[in-house]
């Protein structure tokens, strides 16, 4: 029985010693380095705080290895890891770490100096130097088994409504109910190659970091640069043989509007997943089309339920302005509908998407207060104590019964005397050829639809000729703003937050 995320490095050191786990563009380790380094840095950690276990320990994050490796030494010490982006602003660390209160950091050499800067009295403990300190098994088998798995394995921030970031906190047993389905359902092995895109501060990169370690498969942490030049991408995937990639659909979209893709694709590529915003199958039939053997999967879910709890592998054609389907829960997970009444909604009603299974999170560290508000009863059930999670997302069901994600539940606005979801208004701008992306709120003071978009040789005209024939004209954009590159949040979605507020202070007109 797998109680515990080390579990499954255990488990394939002794298959695969030898063979590489992870690696960099600089550097490389293999299993029995990885589980040795781990112990060590453990050992050295409950050296330090004392015997503490199940509290928090930052390390600040880049994309690189020596930002990785550090996490499982925090979950040998029986405590939980919170990455932190070194990127981020000062500000933005400091509430984190007044919301968190930490028993240490692990930092590399070069973070020394920003650490201290940034909260003078933390504990540091630089990696470096703990693992060539010798590894305590005893000590390590006494706080494993005090740990069960139910405890929290990590921690990640994302934004909150009062400014104030929401600390997400997984236990365990959420992180393997994860990754049991999607090894199960995807059938990757140890001869998965993995590509690493998402931010290890963001949630989506416990996906191919866990499923790696599960299965005894290798993975790659793509270099940013290939990012920044997307036809380099292509050239390191090939080199390294990725077959696998699990991505946030903005990565998917960067490499379908710089045509990456022109002269050469991946051709070890097998499996593309993708995550975290709406696919627009503009993007993905450029994705299809250059890769017509490939499986593509879209996955769908919040932070709060470790990820992911839905998945659809796309299997007919679509059309550049269709829907994609959000499809059906993983196993062991349960997705239901409420509409405003909190009942199960009937036919093509549209209703809140709520989540009930091992996949919730344990909640928001220390924030009673949004934890209640998001984790609530199930209001069909009033007999045991049974914890839902409502998502904020709207949807409803199609024909074959998969969901059909629609948009925010703050995305509905009654606009001249009619209800509208303003995310259809962005599924139709998203599929005309020259928009790379758009967005829409409402302007409750002048009553009208803002659109904003990312495209070259877009206009207003070109914009309402697209759409002209698609959408009733009550829900045409008002007021319709170019700008020349999208803001984008820590969670890799584009920052709906920044762009409102420069266009209240006339920013972007």
């Amino acid at each position: 029985m797998i109680t515990n995320i080390l579990d499954y490095l255990e488990k394939s050191v002794k298959r695969f010693p030898d063979k590489i786990v992870f690696a960099d563009e600089n550097k490389q380790i293999t299993y029995s380095e990885l589980i040795d380094q781990a112990k060590r840095l453990g050992t050295v950690i409950s050296n330090v705080t004392n015997k503490t276990i199940r509290k928090p320990v930052v390390v600040f994050v880049d994309r690189n290895l020596d930002s990785l490796l550090p996490f499982f030494g925090v979950a040998y010490s029986g405590n939980f890891y919170v990455p932190i982006d070194k990127q981020m602003p000062k500000l933005r660390v400091e509430l984190i770490l007044e919301t968190l209160e930490p028993i240490a950091a692990v930092v590399n050499p070069d973070d020394v100096e920003y650490v201290k800067n940034i909260s003078p009295d933390l504990l540091t403990i630089r990696y470096d130097e703990a693992i060539t300190d010798a590894i305590n098994e005893d000590k390590l088998a006494t706080i494993r088994r005090n740990i069960i798995d139910t405890d929290p394995v990590y921690a990640t921030f994302t934004s909150g409504s009062t400014g104030i970031p929401k600390g997400v906190i997984t236990n365990h047993r959420s992180v393997i109910d994860l990754i049991e389905d999607l090894v199960d359902t995807f059938k990757f092995s140890e001869e998965s190659v993995f590509g690493n895109q998402n931010p290890f501060y963001f949630d989506a990169s416990i996906k191919d970091i866990y499923c790696t370690l599960k299965t005894g498969a290798t993975m790659h942490i793509i270099p940013k640069r290939c990012f920044v030049f997307p036809a380099q991408l292509v050239e390191f995937m090939n080199q390294t043989k990725i077959e696998s990639i699990l991505w946030s659909a903005s990565a998917i979209a960067l490499v379908a509007n710089t045509d990456a893709f022109e002269k050469d694709v991946p051709k070890y590529l097998k499996k593309v997943m993708f995550s975290g915003e709406v696919m627009h199958n503009k993007v993905l039939n450029y994705w299809r089309k250059a890769l017509p053997e490939t499986m593509f999967v879209n996955l769908y879910g919040p932070t709060e339920i470790t990820s992911v709890c839905t998945y659809y592998i796309v299997d007919r054609p679509f059309d550049d302005d269709e829907v994609l389907p959000i499809g059906i829960p993983f196993d062991n997970t349960d997705i239901i509908l409420l509409n405003s009444d909190d009942k199960p909604v009937q036919g093509d009603e549209i209703g809140e998407i709520c989540v009930r299974g091992s996949c919730l999170a344990m909640g928001y560290y220390n924030n009673p207060e949004k934890t209640k508000e998001a984790f609530c009863q199930n209001p069909l059930n009033n007999y045991y104590p049974e914890i839902i999670y409502r998502t904020g997302d709207i949807a409803r069901y199609n024909e074959e019964g998969q969901i059909m994600f629609i948009s925010r539940k703050d995305n509905q606005v009654k606009h001249m005397g009619q209800r509208i979801e303003l995310g259809e208004i962005e599924i139709v701008i998203n599929a005309l050829e020259s928009v790379d992306a758009s967005i829409c709120f409402y302007d409750h003071d002048k009553q009208k639809i803002v659109l904003i978009y990312q495209g070259e040789n877009v206009d207003k005209k070109y914009i309402i000729n697209g759409i002209k024939d698609k959408l009733p004209k009550y829900m045409f954009p008002n007021i319709i703003i170019g700008v020349e590159q999208m803001p984008y949040n820590v969670n890799g979605k584009i920052d709906r937050v920044v762009l409102k507020k420069k266009y209240e202070k006339g920013e972007i007109r």
